[in-house]
């Protein structure tokens, strides 16, 4: 008696996960390149914590240069998963690509990413739509299943930025620059205030957002004691 099962139909599923495997290795591929490029990027925003405001220009410079690979290699990545469901593999990128966004935005507060379509200003928080202009990719894609930002990649970036502009503010002092400390002050209580009226359903987010009030603290007695030293200027003066 002839067997009941067609053998063509684990051929096929082979076949599957064969094409699977072909798409996870390229991702992967690309992912150790995005990675190494990702870690060149943050080496060189780095040096804003050792460079007084007035002399970023090189190094904001060499980050852009540095980000333009990152976007290269965010492009291959849309082109490798062209033909694959979005969210059948974003869990394998989705931290490469918030440490990319949190370059782009770290780099663009600095007063770096002008462009055709950006105007570089120090202070400037990008969004989404903008930080989706320079990666070339879109964003919040709701009508179809292709490579985008998502709306948590884009806050949990955020929240990294939050804290690197915490570090930033106690070196600015040790730099002697004593008003980008105010800067941040506001910007970064802008940002809690905005964290503050949305309703995260992401639990991982939602967890990493309640630790932006210490961020907040944290500054605020940084200027608390700067104003006790008589090192900024008094409200009116």
């Amino acid at each position: 008696m002839a067997g009941m099962v067609d053998p063509k139909i684990f051929e096929s599923l082979q076949t599957k996960i064969d094409e699977d495997a072909e798409v996870r290795d390229k991702i992967r591929s690309i992912l150790q390149t995005l990675e190494r490029q990702g870690r060149t990027a943050q080496s060189v925003l780095s040096r804003a914590h050792s460079t007084p405001a007035a002399h970023l220009q090189p190094v904001l410079n060499s980050a852009e240069e540095a980000i333009a690979e990152e976007v290269t290699s965010i492009g291959n990545l849309a082109e490798a998963t062209l033909n694959s469901p979005y969210y059948k593999y974003n869990g394998m990128w989705t931290r490469d690509v918030q440490n990319v966004i949190f370059s782009i935005l770290f780099c663009g507060w600095l007063g770096g990413l002008g462009g055709a379509e950006l105007v570089p200003e120090a202070g400037k928080l990008l969004t989404i739509e903008e930080v989706g202009k320079v990666l070339n990719v879109p964003v919040n894609l709701k009508d179809q299943d292709a490579f985008h930002i998502t709306i948590e990649e884009y806050l949990q970036s955020l929240i990294t930025l939050i804290e690197e502009l915490a570090r930033l503010a106690i070196n600015s002092v040790t730099l002697g620059d004593y008003q980008r400390p105010l800067q941040i002050s506001q910007f970064v209580k802008d940002l809690h205030a905005g964290f503050q009226i949305l309703n995260l359903k992401n639990d991982s987010l939602r967890r990493r957002s309640d630790s932006i009030k210490y961020n907040v603290k944290k500054i605020e007695d940084i200027v608390y004691d700067l104003s006790l030293r008589n090192l900024v200027p008094k409200a009116g003066a």
